[in-house]
């Protein structure tokens, strides 16, 4: 009986401490992550044009074909990598048979590099180019699962094909959540392409970059496939932001998604204690056609409304920002700060709140809801500590010494020419 009241007793003080200390924060993952491997597909353009020998005198497609060798042989051991090709064995001018034409050469998997190699060797420039439905294939071709998965679009003009538009498909991708990124290069200083590429590329929260030599396209490709490991292992944890900080969600460390609409602004809270550094990020894919003029902002606030700090990027005066960023630390300046430093887990954390917002303005006919897909990360450190106020230390000492041998420099000086007027007056 005794046992048993004691065991009462323990359940009731646990139960207590745990309704006096509030709602935990939401956790983007409550279990152990289990990482997958990076999952990157590279979508060449084999159609007719890529004949043309104008980077550095060789042909569009030998340039891709030594960019693809170099990038397999330097490939990461743990990623898998497909290759899917558009325009490459239609020879004929039937359009509607052509505008078909695209092929997966290499499954997506562990890759078996000198298959890889041969399978890009023996590509020859034919046909059309149906970049959107090339895309779509990609798409299918990685897959769903918990990491970001990255598609490479390698091309030299603008699809001939549709429907369906690239740009389009791109939005529908994106529509799906931001866990799928289409990063592009493009081989022509075509505006029209280029503006094409951009569309795709801001759709998903890719890059566009314009590849004139083979050396930019090999370090390009080789980039975006390294940066396929750098994105978090599992599947942001779905969260819907507030229209007021005190209503906010309370967010621990960890990836969230999220909706907004048009000009919307989305509340999150972040607790932080004195010592600690919160870093954060926000990325928005645009699902849809807007407006040229837009931008995404992060701003964290405190409770009453005071601004503490923006993100960088968004505060620079651009208007194409699809992403921005920021750090604030929790000021130690108090004696309460003091103490949490030396007892972290005891200091009061200070409720800092996420603000989200955009200016995306949609075009006529573009549909309002639901709103467009956001990416947030969040992450609590211990904050670095601040560097130290510049100190002469021993500098002193040398200071002294310039200061004695400037007033013997000058007594010197003024006696030799005190001396040497006084001669030259006897003379």
């Amino acid at each position: 009986m005794i046992n048993f009241r004691r065991s009462t007793a323990v359940l009731l003080g646990l139960l207590a401490t745990t309704a006096l200390a509030g709602p935990l924060p939401a956790a983007a993952d409550d279990e152990e992550p289990v990482a997958e491997p990076p999952r990157v597909e590279l979508v060449l353009d084999v159609s007719g044009s890529m004949r043309a020998a104008d980077i550095g005198g060789r042909s569009r497609i030998s340039v891709a074909q030594q960019a693809f060798n170099e990038v397999v042989d330097a490939l990461p051991a743990e990623t898998q990598l497909g290759i899917r090709v558009l325009g490459a064995t239609y020879r004929g001018k039937d359009k509607k048979v052509g505008c078909q034409d695209t092929q997966q050469i290499v499954p997506v998997g562990p890759v078996d590099r000198a298959r890889a190699k041969a399978a890009v060797a023996t590509l020859r420039p034919t046909g059309f180019t149906p970049v959107g439905l090339a895309l779509r294939s990609a798409a299918q071709d990685l897959g769903t699962g918990a990491t970001t998965r990255r598609i490479v679009l390698i091309t030299d003009g603008e699809d001939t094909c549709a429907p369906p538009d690239p740009c389009e498909v791109a939005r529908e991708l994106a529509a799906q959540g931001t866990s799928l990124v289409v990063d592009t290069l493009g081989l022509a200083p075509d505006e029209k392409v280029r503006r094409q590429l951009l569309c795709i590329a801001g759709a998903t929260g890719g890059t566009y970059t314009a590849a004139q030599s083979a050396e930019e396209l090999t370090d390009r490709i080789k980039q975006l496939v390294e940066r396929a490991g750098d994105t978090h292992t599992l599947a942001p944890t779905v969260v819907g932001g507030a229209n007021a900080c005190d209503s906010a969600p309370l967010l621990a460390p960890g990836v969230y998604a999220d909706r907004e609409a048009f000009s919307e602004h989305r509340y999150y809270r972040v607790p932080v204690r004195p010592g600690q550094e919160l870093r954060a990020s926000v990325s928005m894919a645009l699902d849809r056609p807007v407006n040229r003029d837009y931008g995404v902002l992060l701003r964290a606030t405190a409770a009453d409304g005071r601004e503490l700090v923006r993100g960088a990027d968004a505060g620079s005066g651009r208007a194409d920002v699809l992403s921005a960023g920021l750090r604030w630390s929790a000021s130690a300046d108090d004696e309460d700060a003091t103490e949490a430093e030396a007892t972290p887990t005891a200091a009061e954390p200070t409720t800092v709140c996420l603000v989200v917002s955009n200016s995306f303005a949609p075009r006529p006919g573009t549909a309002a809801t639901p709103g467009m897909p956001v990416e947030l990360t969040i992450d609590v450190v211990a904050a670095a500590p601040a560097p130290d106020g510049p100190d002469l230390g021993r500098g002193w000492v040398l200071l002294a010494l310039l200061t004695v041998a400037g007033l013997l420099t000058g007594l010197l000086a003024g006696l030799l020419t005190r001396w040497w007027v006084a001669t030259w007056r006897e003379n």
